[in-house]
């Protein structure tokens, strides 16, 4: 079965492919070097390309995403526009045009990704000013991004007669489910959950992918090589996002941006958590579902909706089975899913805990893998006494893990700094973290007691 998409306003039909083909790989390829391969991690958006979808807010735009981590056919029936396609008509692009005329490119290399990212910001829906994300996942080592960053506070808007934003006016493609076999494996996509545990049967050696920026990183750098790959991205089911009186349901295969815009800043410990998460360009592809299923003692999210008492939902062609995320991870890189099973969602319960903090120490601020993360949250009543504590880790035990005994101290007690004082040497004996380049094992130490202080400084003795 061929894959059709748009190209640049141009279709495209691929009719055979290995489905660990990338879309940077083919565009590479045909000769369209001008998106260039750096990191092959997402790590230098030297790659960036857009695509045309829909927001979470129903509003169609070009979302950038690291062509090096999108598999070739997740591009079908896609609209993509790399940056071969932004200069029309022999004219430049006012993004590119800028870029000259405010030197913004030395060497060149990292500037095509650093042009579609800015092409992307400059016809988002209802831009009055830049988003500093907008290029944070672009890198460059040489101009320095003061003249880039002018370039993306002068962005003007674009014009009623551009035909980039006349494409906005129109609803983005519709994808349909693929069933890609050919002689050097499979790429699957369906449309329903239903369908997609049935071909999870019929294919049990299948690897489950959303995103991709953790299956496609393996991909590129360790070379592996899967015979089938069963893509999440287009089942409805698991793209639902639901708020009740009592919780907030996240279908897995939600993308950390969209969930951002559903959100707004409504869970305060999640919008801490997401601008730590990597970068943009990877968050308009990364999934809550694909961060858990890693299970990476490391991973951004657990520590955070351990601290919120999130539970998942686990799918199967008997059923649906409900787990505490607490009890989700049951070893290294392990969890408590069936062969047979699909993660659906992701809830957290109702009301939200009072006090809530998320804390990520990391070599550089943004963008990076945490030598220790933490989330925490606390129910305090109006005398200051804790009817519920969750202290929860990343980066100290084999798994993401809550210091249970440190938190069952602190029920019933007065949130202070003399708990916090009483509270540390029960922490300190919870977790037995190693050493590793990243740093050692006293320093991760040093910091599961540091942060409660922290927590404790920052929320002023319970004022979130």
């Amino acid at each position: 079965m061929a894959i059709r998409f748009t190209l640049n306003d141009a279709p495209v039909e691929v009719a055979d492919f290995d489905p660990n083909t990338t879309l940077l790989a083919f565009l590479r390829g045909r000769g369209m070097t001008g998106t260039k391969e750096g990191c092959a991690e997402g790590e230098c958006g030297a790659c960036a390309v857009a695509l045309v979808e829909r927001d979470a807010r129903g509003n169609t735009r070009y979302q950038p995403v690291n062509a090096c981590l999108l598999l070739l056919g997740s591009c079908a029936g896609r609209e993509i526009v790399s940056i071969e396609g932004i200069a029309q008509g022999g004219e430049l692009h006012p993004v590119q045009r800028a870029m000259i005329d405010r030197a913004g490119s030395q060497c060149g290399y990292c500037t095509p990704g650093f042009v579609v990212s800015l092409f992307a910001e400059y016809y988002r829906p209802g831009r009055t000013e830049v988003d500093p994300e907008a290029i944070a996942g672009n890198l460059c080592r040489c101009t320095g991004y003061r003249p880039i960053r002018e370039v993306a506070e002068g962005l003007g808007q674009p014009g009623d007669d551009d035909p980039f934003r006349r494409r906005l006016a129109l609803a983005p493609p519709t994808l349909e489910p693929v069933q890609h076999r050919s002689g050097t494996g499979r790429f699957l996509r369906p449309g329903t959950l239903r369908d997609a545990l049935t071909l999870l049967a019929e294919e049990p050696g299948a690897v489950i992918v959303a995103g991709g920026t953790d299956v496609v990183v393996e991909v590129n750098q360790r070379h592996r090589r899967h015979r089938s790959l069963l893509s999440l991205e287009n089942v409805a089911e698991l793209a639902v996002f639901e708020q009740s009186a009592d919780r907030i349901r996240i279908g897995a295969a939600l993308s950390l941006t969209q969930i951002e815009q559903h959100l707004a800043g409504t869970v305060p410990l999640l919008d801490q958590l997401f601008p730590l998460f990597s970068s943009r360009l990877i968050r308009n592809r990364a999934t809550l579902g694909g961060n858990l299923m890693t299970a990476s003692p490391i991973g951004d999210s657990p520590p955070a909706l351990l601290a919120l008492d999130a539970e998942v939902e686990l799918a199967s062609l008997s059923g649906t089975r409900t787990l505490p995320l607490s009890d989700f991870f049951t070893g290294y890189r392990q969890t408590a899913r069936k062969p047979d099973e699909i993660l659906a969602a992701i809830t957290i319960p109702l009301p939200l805990p009072n006090v809530q903090r998320f804390y990520k120490v990391s070599k550089r601020v943004l963008d990076d893998i945490s030598t220790v993360a933490a989330g925490y949250s606390l129910r305090v009543d109006g005398a200051g006494k804790i009817s519920a504590a969750r202290l929860a880790y990343g980066g100290v035990a084999p798994t993401p893990a809550r210091a249970r005994d440190a938190e069952a101290f602190m029920v019933g007690q007065v949130w202070s700094h003399e708990l916090v004082k009483h509270t540390l040497p029960l922490l300190a004996r919870a977790f037995s973290p190693i050493g590793d380049h990243r740093g050692s094992a006293d320093y991760r130490s040093t910091l599961i007691v540091r942060l409660l202080e922290k927590l404790w400084a920052d929320t002023s003795g319970g004022a979130a």
